[in-house]
């Protein structure tokens, strides 16, 4: 039983929950993670820390064009049980949610925006760095070029680039009283730095496939998150 008594008892009792969301949130929708064996990581021959880089952006923007195009987009994709349970506590004002994701599907699901912070961005959030102009995602799924030629690039953070809305983040985790971090290995900084700003008195825990590696004191559920959220009420 991953939901126990006592664990139901910390969702009911909380307040102020933070959920901390990575690609394994999104696994159970048909989104491949980034780093397990079969990941969009697994048998790239440049590194992906290279390819999803502001320097390849700049160097070689359609060799990593194409890396996104053929391994990142999923636009057919729908919630799941977990994407579905944190927008119903984000609708009750109950949970914010910090998510890695760039799939959107935490939107998709009805999540209150103004309790949802895409720490790295969203691949459908579409625009060209010469102008700032926006454009549709459709049409950059077709090719990275506008007609007059600019290059277009989603609103993500490559690495190199900061993360979006840094300090509320730290706010936010600052405030929890509830901190569950969710299919994610909990490797790419600043999202693992976070937790440095959770209070004492609060409870930190984890629902992943595997023990996460990390220097703050956490709670670890090692299970299914899907069937982790299906039995939570």
């Amino acid at each position: 039983m991953l939901v126990t008594p006592e664990i139901q008892k910390r969702f009911d009792d909380a307040n102020h929950i933070v959920f901390m969301t990575g690609a394994g949130v999104s696994t159970l929708s048909g989104i491949p993670d980034y780093r397990s064996k079969g990941g969009i990581y697994d048998g790239v021959a440049l590194r992906p820390e290279y390819l999803l880089s502001a320097t390849a952006f700049q160097n070689e923007p359609e060799k990593q064009y194409q890396f996104m195009i053929d391994n990142m987009y999923f636009p057919e994709a729908k919630p799941n049980v977990i994407h579905d349970k944190m927008a119903a506590l984000t609708q009750a004002n109950r949970a914010k949610i910090i998510t890695q994701n760039v799939d959107d599907l935490h939107v998709k699901a009805g999540s209150k925006p103004e309790n949802l912070i895409r720490f790295h961005g969203s691949l459908y959030d579409i625009y060209a760095p010469r102008d700032g102009k926006k454009a549709d995602y459709h049409d950059y799924l077709q090719s990275m070029k506008r007609a007059d030629d600019a290059i277009l690039r989603p609103r993500i953070t490559f690495y190199e680039e900061m993360p979006f809305e840094v300090e509320r983040s730290a706010l936010w985790v600052r405030e929890a009283d509830l901190i569950v971090i969710v299919g994610t290995s909990f490797q790419v900084y600043p999202f693992a730095g976070l937790l440095q700003y959770a209070s004492p008195q609060a409870t930190v825990m984890s629902v992943n496939l595997e023990y996460i590696a990390t220097p703050y004191p956490i709670d670890q559920i090692v299970g299914d998150a899907g069937d982790f959220f299906a039995a939570l009420s």
